[in-house]
């Protein structure tokens, strides 16, 4: 087994990490000090930091086989046994010790969808900002670090849009938002006195996982309905999609829309297009002109009957 010695790590400057991913042993903070310098995202680095704490109390990290049958004995997904790996992996690559990373393949998963009912729900229970994260997230499909990352500069309240810095590496995207939510959030903003480069919203993804999940623990108690527990944050972005699925037909525009890089992720969801249960508004259009203003004002044709056409636009 070869090692790199920490002495030339250490030699060379070390940016900062923020507090809350900084690890109690030092071999393991010069690997996240090296992802740091490699512009590996926050979010990527925090789990390598938690992966890596995880095993090393469990195990020695200087010992690959070890590392390798105790993961193994884990009783837990393939796909989380996979990430450990990968953040084990991080370590020998770093510290050049030699091992083969063992090949875990995720189980494949429906995704599931929460009723709209319970959704709102949750929104209505949350406090601000909270409840704003989460009608943006449902309305505009953003990822909970996407939404931790906006900035007062991302909101285009004229043409009620955001224009997020896209997680994944995907491409830049522009969302349309409600009236009422873009209200909200133009009131958030001069409450709160914030500036155009101020970010809108305080704390991390993992800061806003942690109020979120305690939220939900308490109302799914409180309802008595064990259902609400199992909501994550990710629901919020599901049903986001779901719906553009539905309301659209158009699988390439939706992989647009959530910052997909690969058309295959979007048809993932396509399962999921029948599932919603919005109520819907519907016309009725006699000729062209009034075809064409429901067409314009986002209803969708349906079909023809007695002589008129008919459309229809969700609730």
């Amino acid at each position: 087994m070869r090692r790199r010695g920490n002495a030339e790590r250490s030699a060379t400057a070390t940016p900062s990490i923020d507090q809350h991913i900084i690890p109690s042993n030092a071999p393991t903070l010069n690997v996240l000090i090296q992802m740091k310098n490699d512009n590996k995202s926050d979010y990527t680095i925090n789990f390598t930091r938690k992966a890596l704490d995880f095993l090393a109390k469990h195990t020695s990290l200087g010992e690959p086989e070890a590392v390798k049958h105790f993961i193994a004995q884990l009783d837990t997904s393939n796909g989380y046994k996979r990430n450990l790996c990968i953040a084990y992996n991080k370590y020998c690559k770093f510290y050049r010790i030699e091992w083969t990373m063992p090949l875990y393949l995720p189980e494949a998963k429906n995704i599931k969808l929460p009723t709209k009912e319970k959704l709102l729900m949750l929104i209505a229970k949350a406090r601000i900002p909270t409840s704003i994260k989460l009608k943006l997230s449902m309305e505009t499909g953003l990822r909970p670090v996407e939404l931790c990352r906006l900035r007062v500069n991302d909101i285009d309240l004229e043409h009620r849009a955001v224009n997020p810095i896209t997680a994944k590496k995907g491409s830049p995207r522009t969302l349309k938002m409600s009236q009422q939510l873009t209200a909200s959030i133009n009131e958030w903003i001069i409450r709160n006195n914030l500036n155009l480069n101020d970010k809108l919203f305080k704390g991390d993804a993992e800061d806003y996982g942690k109020y979120y999940r305690t939220m939900r623990n308490k109302l799914s108690k409180d309802l008595k309905d064990p259902s609400i527990r199992t909501i994550r944050l990710y629901d919020f972005r599901h049903y986001f999609c779901s719906k553009q699925l539905s309301d659209t037909k158009d699988p390439y525009f939706v992989m647009i829309q959530m910052g997909h890089k690969k058309l295959e992720t979007t048809q993932k969801y396509m399962h999921l297009m029948d599932l919603n249960d919005d109520e819907w508004t519907c016309k009725t259009a006699a000729n062209v002109n009034e075809a064409t203003t429901m067409i314009e004002s986002g209803f969708q044709y349906v079909t023809d009957m007695d002589g008129l056409k008919l459309f229809k636009k969700r609730k």
